[in-house]
C-alpha cells in the first residue's frame, strides 16, 4: 500500500499544494515551523481522520477560513482508491471512491499508517492515557466494530458521568437512569477489554523478536495489559462482563458519592518489562526507546499480517532522536518494503542507501519544492 498523491486545501499554513509521491522513502526537509511536520500530519489525518497532534479539529483549517480538506489517492494492491476528507467547524465528511461515509468508522482502515513521532518516545514512561491511545487508534486501523465500541464506550461514560454527578449533589435521587446507562456502559467495555487482550497478544508476538534482534538478544520484551478492575485474559466475553456487573454493583455508592465512574476501559494501562524489569519504572532511555522503536516496528507487522499489505510509514522528526544503531535497524528494516516518509531538518550524519536513493522535498514558508 502507498499513497500516490495528496490535495491540500486551506490545511494549516497551506492555502492550496499538490503533490506526487513514489512507492520508496520520501524526505521532507526544512528548518523549524516552515511546515513540514503539517504535511505528515495530513497524510495521518488522510487515514485516521483525526490529527496526532490536536483533538481541537479546527485548528487544522487555514486562519480565516471556513473548511480544510484533503484529498488523495491510495493504492492498494491492484486498485487505486481516492479518499477525501472535509474539516469544517460543523464536523467531518469523509468520502472513499467518491461516496461519503455514513460513520468515520466506516471510513477509517481504507489507508493504513503508522506514526513514528518524538512523542512516541514517551510511549513507555508517558502517562496512561498515552498508551491507551496507542493501543486504541491501533486496533481502530484494523477493526471498524472496536472503533465503533470505543467511541459509543466514551459517550456513555460522559453520559454516565453526569448523571453521577446529578446524583452526588442530589439534584437527582432516582437511580434507574444509572443502572440503564450502566447497562450500556458494561456491554461496551467488556467488548473493548476483550479486544485489547486479543490485540496486545499478538503486538507481544511481533514485538518480542525485534526486541530482541535491536537489543543484540540481550533483552526480552513482555506486554502487560493493566485493566482497572480483575479481568483476565483466559475469560470469555460472558465472564468479562459478570465480573464489570459484579464490581459495578458493589461500587455503585462508592461511584455516586465520588460523582465518577471508577472503573472501565478508560482508566487501563499497559505495562512494558524488559527481562521481567518493569521498563517505565528501572529501565534506561536506552532501553525504554528501544521498547517504542520494537512497538512501532510491531505494528508495521502487525497490519501486513492482518491485511495483507504494508502500511505507510510516517517518521515525523524522529531519526534525530535515535542514536546511530537503532537509525540503522529502523531503516534496514523498513528498506523496500515500506512506503515512508521522514520529516528532518537535515539527512547529514544519517550515512544510509534508504534515503541516499529517498525522493526530497524542500519546505520553505508553506512553499513545498520536489528536490530529487
Amino acid at each position: 500500500m502507498y499513497i500516490e498523491n495528496i490535495h491540500l486545501r486551506n490545511y494549516r499554513n497551506y492555502e492550496e499544494v499538490e503533490l506526487s509521491f513514489e512507492n520508496k522513502v520520501n524526505v521532507i526537509l526544512g528548518e523549524n515551523a516552515q511546515g513540514k511536520t503539517n504535511v505528515m500530519e495530513s497524510i495521518f489525518v488522510l487515514a485516521m481522520a483525526k490529527s496526532h497532534r490536536t483533538s481541537n479539529d479546527k485548528e487544522l483549517i487555514r486562519w480565516d477560513e471556513e473548511y480544510a480538506k484533503i484529498e488523495g489517492r491510495v493504492k492498494k494492491r491492484n486498485t487505486s482508491l481516492p479518499l477525501e476528507l472535509t474539516i469544517a467547524k460543523k464536523g467531518k465528511k469523509a468520502k472513499v471512491n467518491h461516496i461519503e461515509q455514513q460513520k468515520l468508522s466506516q471510513y477509517v482502515g481504507s489507508m493504513n499508517v503508522v506514526m513514528f513521532a518524538p512523542e512516541d518516545l514517551h510511549l513507555v514512561k508517558g502517562s496512561p492515557q498515552v498508551r491507551r491511545r496507542f493501543i486504541d487508534m491501533e486496533i481502530g486501523q484494523i477493526s471498524p466494530v472496536y472503533l465503533h465500541d470505543i467511541s459509543q464506550y466514551h459517550k456513555i461514560v460522559q453520559q454516565r458521568n453526569h448523571y453521577l454527578k446529578l446524583l452526588q449533589t442530589k439534584k437527582q435521587s432516582d437511580t434507574t437512569m444509572l443502572d440503564v446507562l450502566t447497562e450500556q456502559f458494561i456491554q461496551h467495555a467488556a467488548k473493548i477489554v476483550e479486544k485489547r487482550y486479543q490485540f496486545l497478544a499478538v503486538l507481544q508476538e511481533w514485538a518480542k523478536p525485534i526486541h530482541s534482534g535491536i537489543s543484540r538478544n540481550l533483552e526480552e520484551l513482555k506486554i502487560q495489559y493493566k485493566p482497572s478492575l480483575h479481568v483476565l485474559e483466559t475469560m470469555d466475553l460472558s465472564k468479562i462482563i459478570e465480573v464489570f456487573q459484579e464490581t459495578c454493583d458493589r461500587i455503585k455508592t462508592k461511584e455516586i458519592d465520588r460523582g465518577v465512574t471508577l472503573v472501565g476501559p478508560h482508566r487501563d494501562d499497559l505495562i512494558f518489562y524488559v527481562n521481567d524489569r518493569d521498563v517505565q519504572t528501572f529501565g534506561s532511555q536506552g532501553q525504554q526507546r528501544t521498547t517504542a522503536l520494537s512497538l512501532k516496528l510491531a505494528e508495521i507487522e502487525l497490519i501486513h499480517a492482518e491485511i495483507g499489505e504494508y502500511p505507510i510509514l510516517l517518521l515525523d522528526d524522529v531519526l534525530s532522536e535515535l542514536d546511530d544503531y537503532r537509525q540503522s535497524h529502523l531503516l534496514n528494516t523498513i528498506q523496500g518494503k515500506v512506503q515512508t516518509f521522514v520529516t528532518t531538518t537535515s539527512v547529514e550524519g544519517i550515512d544510509h542507501q534508504t534515503l541516499k536513493d529517498a525522493s526530497t522535498f524542500f519546505v520553505k514558508q508553506g512553499t513545498i519544492t520536489k528536490v530529487k
